[in-house]
């Protein structure tokens, strides 16, 4: 452990000295892909560790930089800002706590009362919601279930730290008060633009599509990945002018009603069946995870519960010097009554630096994104979206020339006019990368 340790302050130092446009030198330290970062052009540098490089860039024996990962969360569990932050909003005094960036609430039902209060309206189809935004501009670390470090006794003390601190996360944030648009009705807000177009995905990073699947069970595993998945590739490679192929590599059920085995089986491929929804603002990639993710699953088929790949590292590196996308496709099972999936549109946050969090495997790093509240977040919902309805959000783009839209974020949230007894959303998620 003190020679991993030591190794990591070593790497650290190292790259405390390098800029982002000296990024390429340390592609040559280490054998792992570690992709130059990149920004939009007028993004703002993200909230992150070693200055937003990859944790590809900590490799140790092709561990892809888990144990620096690792050590890092634990070193940042033993400064003790995170707890010292927690306590200060947890002895605010109740009612509105004042923030940088609006006045927020520690609870929902706080934040509907004052939507309610100040008679905060939302147009046509809309709705008026508390939406739940993190507070806390530094990264953070998850350490997945299946990671080693659980089931090592001699890493319990290790193991109780990073399990709190993962509690603790959901302590800093706010509920902030915001008005959903109908998606529906996007030509009112953006003349021209309709929902149901590949436009509308380059220009808000949101869009929406019909299916009529053929899939029975969507329980079934199995019957996902053989028959949902090429059904999903065929809708994008059609909604997508010049798209020349598309790779469907897993998914995920939300149904928190459920009663069957919810036991997630990666060497099996079955994903299990989530009971949570994630009720806070983020997103599933950025910069770096958005290349990073695409080439470990054409190189290394690394969760990927769909057909295997088999690219070389250098057809891998041809096929992403073009233009690819990672998109999000979420399908109810019946019409969405409560916890809808809420969208926000790109251009309300282009210039909004994200906040990046680790999520540690054995044999990998994925990075996802959270954001901070801004009052004009423009945010879309489809009411009472329907089985056949698919909504589409974008999770990363490699164009960074500011000419589309880089990703969307989204999150669940409670519908405060929904009825007491509203069933929950049932719905699949697939994941996707589009290729052109």
């Amino acid at each position: 452990m003190k020679n991993q340790y030591h190794c990591y302050n070593k790497k650290m130092k190292k790259i405390s000295k390098v800029s982002t446009n000296e990024v390429s030198i340390m592609e040559t330290v280490s054998s792992a892909y570690v992709p130059p970062f990149q920004l939009t052009e007028g993004q703002p540098p993200p909230f992150a560790a070693n200055g937003g490089l990859s944790y590809m860039s900590f490799d140790q024996d092709g561990d892809a930089g888990t144990a620096a990962a690792i050590e890092a969360a634990l070193n940042q569990i033993a400064t003790g800002e995170g707890q010292t932050f927690i306590r200060k909003l947890e002895n605010a005094p109740p009612g509105p706590i004042k923030t940088k960036w609006g006045i927020g609430f520690q609870n929902y039902s706080e934040c509907l009362e004052y939507i309610r209060t100040n008679n905060i309206e939302a147009p046509e189809g809309g709705l008026a919601i508390p939406l739940r935004y993190t507070v806390y501009e530094q990264p953070s670390y998850s350490i997945v279930s299946s990671n080693q470090v659980w089931k090592d006794p001699s890493r319990k003390n290790e193991a109780k730290a990073l399990s709190k601190e993962e509690r603790d996360q959901g302590r800093r944030c706010l509920y902030f008060p915001q008005v959903l648009r109908d998606a529906r009705r996007m030509e009112e807000y953006h003349p021209g633009l309709s929902p149901n177009s590949p436009e509308c995905m380059d220009k808000l990073g949101v869009s929406l599509a019909h299916c009529e699947s053929q899939c029975e069970n969507f329980y079934d595993a199995e019957e996902v990945e053989r028959v949902f998945y090429p059904e999903m590739e065929k809708l994008l490679l059609e909604y997508f002018p010049g798209a020349t192929d598309a790779l469907v590599y897993n998914h995920d059920v939300f149904d928190k009603d459920y009663e069957g085995d919810r036991t997630e089986d990666q060497d099996n491929k079955i994903p299990g069946v989530n009971a949570g929804y994630a009720n806070l603002v983020h997103n599933d990639l950025n910069d770096n995870s958005g290349r990073v993710r695409c080439r470990e699953l054409l190189t290394k088929n690394l969760r990927n519960f769909g057909r295997e790949q088999h690219y070389t590292d250098e057809q891998a590196d041809a096929k992403m010097s073009r233009r690819f996308m990672s998109i999000n496709l979420a399908k109810p099972m019946e019409t969405v009554r409560q916890n809808p999936f809420v969208l926000c549109a790109w251009p309300s946050f282009a210039d909004q630096p994200y906040i990046t969090d680790y999520r540690v495997y054995d044999d990998r790093v994925g990075e996802t994104t959270s954001f901070t509240y801004r009052p004009d977040h423009e945010w879309y919902w489809f009411p009472q979206q329907t089985s056949t309805e698919v909504s589409m959000l974008k999770c990363y783009d490699s164009v960074t020339d500011g000419s589309v839209s880089r990703w969307s974020f989204h999150t669940a949230c409670i519908d405060p006019t929904a009825p007491d007894d509203a069933p929950c959303r049932k719905n699949l998620v697939v994941r996707s990368y589009v290729f052109f």
